[in-house]
């Protein structure tokens, strides 16, 4: 075969079977005939057995490395002058000089970029060749020189021909090498921007505040931003090669199968859904998620995830939910009773009138009497229900809630009975409100009947007012709440406690959790109208075995003067902070808030979301910490457990109760001891600041 149709040989080698078939195909299809060798010494046998144009040698190889069996090639006059580049991934410049120094032309590193070898191929190909062709002249030169060696004048003919063609041949060679520069520089370019793409690529994926998710087709994850494992508790590690079931809720795991495998179906198309994922430490999140299927550089499926946090908007739909039901309801029950009334109307006067036609000794009188008594109490029940439906006549009033409570205590303690201790706890200089007293008082009476009936073998019911702010971040968490002032009146028991489900359901008509004929499942009902009817409203606290708080929010009337310590100048009185504060709180959206307040007064805010993190942040931590700020009630461990673990830790720190429940009722629950610092949910970002400050300042111990 003919030498000019040949296809330029290539001898290809490296121990990776991986490299060497990416470039084997790559070289293929440029139109090159390909060798290789997985070693030095086979290497060099065949360099030797086929003379190659051009060897592409790995650096890092068994045995033999690439500098020694270039060293070894170069030596041998039969491959001396196969142009050699080395691939490999040392990119130090001593590396690039010791493949130059072992008689390399050139250096690419790992990862292989085909087009780069490529390039790098044709322009030493293109050398060897014009060498080849410079060689082939000056041997042809040589000839006419001998054979013409007597004929000087064509001698030196020939010798002005050769330097034109020589000048033209290295204005060529120039002209090749100044390519070869500018193609370098391109290249060094495109790298530069593609470096510098995946930069910002890396920054978009590990800095968002969105959770990324990558997964195979069997669910496993594959990549997660650092961002997504925190929202979850995790670290990213923890997550990667494990199943994506695992962090979803149980009662979703097969909605989550259903999805991804509709989503591998529907490649490249965006799907959306709604499910819950489990925190680390027991919590629900709600979440979005937007998913697409795409082909991965395998040629395997994946799904590409992002998720966003919707618990706070799930939160607030379930709120809406439970009022637009229990406005249907009570509409329901105001009509039912309206009519209701109608027939007892008639029901107990006709009664009435047959009592007094018929004579006291007549044996009927006793059956209409039982008629009448029953009607009496058909009324009481619609009564009940028209208190509920808001329906009722109310007489508003400027009221004291402090001597409400005093003047219905005695009445109170003979109701509860003697196993149950009564705590009165009235909050100093509180504010009037505006409400009707006798359904105060029945929202009182009704409150402390369903905390008796929760403690059957005694217990203690406490009784609280104090001022409160309400700001606009509780007012979004809490649908119909507007911002403002309002006084409050909690009242909290001992007993059992509820579970989710009871307290999704306490303010329906009808529903008891108490035997048949022990209660109408009115009381609780009743609770809720009145307070709804004076434009206040009613938050429940309670967990199965911790007891419960009911807390009525009631705005304070508009004729009350200023109430000392709530005007809206005192938080730009507050002393700033420089000490450093550790917060532990489970709930992400007070977590924030809170983290975001002390913030803004000069303090360092680290936080954690229970017990276990926070003394594993305290064990890392660098400097001291002065003051734990951690919620009473939490998963695992109690914030008086955590405190108590601190006490060994750091002696010197401070500690700040926060809890939904009241300070008195968690202190009469045995949770926290008598004295101590605590401030109760929800607070304003100055209230929280004036505490913290407080704390701080106290004398140590």
């Amino acid at each position: 075969m003919d030498e000019s149709d040949r296809r330029e040989r290539i001898l290809v080698v490296d121990d990776t079977l991986a490299t060497i078939d990416m470039v084997r195909t790559a070289l293929e299809n440029e139109g090159y005939e390909i060798m290789v060798a997985t070693n030095g010494e086979k290497a060099i046998r065949r360099a030797e057995l086929t003379t190659p144009d051009l060897i592409l040698l790995d650096v890092l190889m068994p045995v033999m490395d690439g500098f020694e069996t270039c060293r070894r090639l170069k030596a041998r006059e039969q491959t001396r002058e196969i142009p050699v580049i080395f691939m490999t991934g040392l990119t130090a410049v001593e590396n690039k000089v010791a493949g130059f120094d072992a008689g390399g032309v050139d250096y690419v590193t790992k990862p292989i970029e085909i087009d780069l070898v490529l390039s790098r191929i044709r322009t030493h190909l293109a050398l060897r060749a014009v060498r080849r062709e410079l060689e082939a002249q000056n041997e042809r030169l040589r000839d006419e020189i001998v054979e013409r060696k007597r004929a000087e004048d064509e001698v030196s003919k020939l010798n002005t021909d050769l330097e034109r063609r020589v000048e033209e041949r290295t204005l060529e060679l120039k002209t090749a090498n100044e390519q070869l520069k500018e193609e370098m520089f391109e290249r060094e370019q495109a790298k530069g921007a593609l470096r510098k793409s995946e930069e910002r690529f890396r920054a978009l994926y590990e800095d968002n505040p969105s959770m990324y998710f990558t997964i195979d087709a069997q669910g496993v994850v594959l990549s997660v931003n650092p961002f997504g494992a925190e929202q979850l508790g995790y670290r990213t590690e923890e997550l990667i090669g494990q199943s994506a079931l695992n962090v979803f809720h149980p009662d979703d795991k097969d909605a989550v199968q259903r999805q991804l495998a509709a989503c591998l179906r529907k490649s490249g198309e965006v799907s959306n859904w709604e499910l819950r994922k489990i925190h680390k430490n027991g919590n629900v999140l709600w979440v979005r998620e937007a998913a697409r299927a795409v082909i991965g550089s395998d040629g395997k499926s994946m799904v590409l995830v992002v998720c966003e946090d919707i618990t706070e908007r799930k939160n607030i739909e379930e709120q809406l939910r439970q009022a637009v039901k229990m406005e249907a309801i009570g509409t329901l029950a105001g009509g039912v009773a309206h009519d209701f009334n109608n027939l007892m109307t008639a029901v107990m006067g006709y009664s009435d009138l047959s009592l007094k036609k018929i004579a006291k000794d007549d044996p009927l009188r006793r059956d209409i009497e039982q008629i009448r008594k029953a009607g009496e109490r058909a009324a009481a029940l619609t009564s009940q229900l028209l208190a509920f439906s808001r329906k009722q006549v109310v007489q508003p009033k400027v009221l004291d809630l402090n001597q409400v409570i005093a003047e219905t205590e005695k009445i109170l303690r003979r109701l509860i009975g003697e196993d149950i201790d009564l705590v009165s706890v009235p909050g100093p200089a509180l504010a009037r409100v505006m409400a009707d007293p006798g359904l105060i008082g029945q929202v009182i009476m009704n409150l402390a009947i369903n905390a008796r009936d929760a403690m059957p073998q005694g217990g203690k019911l406490t009784l609280e007012t104090a001022n409160v702010c309400l700001g606009e971040a509780y007012a979004q968490r809490h649908i119909g709440v507007e911002p403002g002032r309002y006084v409050m009146l909690a009242i909290s028991d001992t007993g059992s406690g509820m579970n989710e489900m009871t307290l999704s359901r306490i303010f329906e008509p009808f529903f008891t959790t108490k035997e048949k004929g022990k209660g109408t499942g009115l009381g609780l009902a009743v609770v809720y109208g009145i307070v709804k009817q004076s434009n206040g409203h009613i938050w429940v606290y309670s967990e199965p075995g911790r007891g419960t708080t009911f807390k009525v929010y009631l705005p304070c009337a508009e004729q009350e003067t200023e109430i000392v310590g709530l005007d809206a100048g005192s938080a730009e009185l507050l002393r700033q902070g420089s000490e450093t504060i550790l917060l532990v709180e489970d709930d992400d959206i007070v977590c924030d808030l809170a983290s975001f307040s002390l913030r803004m007064y000069g303090y360092t805010v680290i936080e954690a979301h229970d017990g276990d993190e926070a003394l594993k942040i305290c064990c890392e931590h660098e400097g001291p910490i002065q003051l734990l700020v951690t919620d009473v009630v939490m998963p695992g461990m109690s914030g008086r457990e955590l405190a108590k673990k601190f006490e060994s830790l750091c002696p010197a720190m401070k500690v700040l109760y926060i809890s939904g429940y009241t300070d008195n009722a968690i202190v009469h629950h045995g949770i926290l001891d008598a004295g101590a610092a605590f401030l109760q949910k929800p607070f304003t970002p100055e209230a929280l600041a004036r505490k913290v400050r407080e704390v701080l300042d106290e004398p140590g111990i």
